[in-house]
């Protein structure tokens, strides 16, 4: 599930529930959608409710970071579960966000 709070400048995506390949795709969707309409200077990605995330999440961060930063924007993880910032930190992809993922 996804909810967006969008002021224009910054996108918030909540997401809940697992990351998988069907769900990664759905979520792609809805959020390209937005970053592409709105342009915004900062995605921030909320994985507060996310219990479980595979290498389709990681694909899911990577292509909406390459989004964001055509725009000249910046991606962030934040509430990331222990488990979720481990998957995050072992792919090298905090290395590309902003401040890497704050858990």
């Amino acid at each position: 599930m996804l909810k967006i709070y969008n002021d224009g400048k910054r996108i918030t995506a909540a997401i809940s529930g697992d990351i998988d390949h069907h769900i990664a795709r759905e979520l792609r969707m809805e959020l390209d959608e937005v970053i592409n309409l709105s342009r915004p200077e900062m995605l921030i990605i909320d994985m507060e409710n996310v219990g479980f995330m595979d290498s389709s999440g990681i694909g899911l961060i990577l292509g909406r970071l390459k989004t964001v930063r055509a725009y000249g924007g910046e991606v962030l993880i934040k509430n990331a579960q222990p488990n979720i910032a481990a998957v995050i930190k072992l792919s090298g992809l905090s290395n590309l966000l902003v401040k890497g993922v704050n858990a």
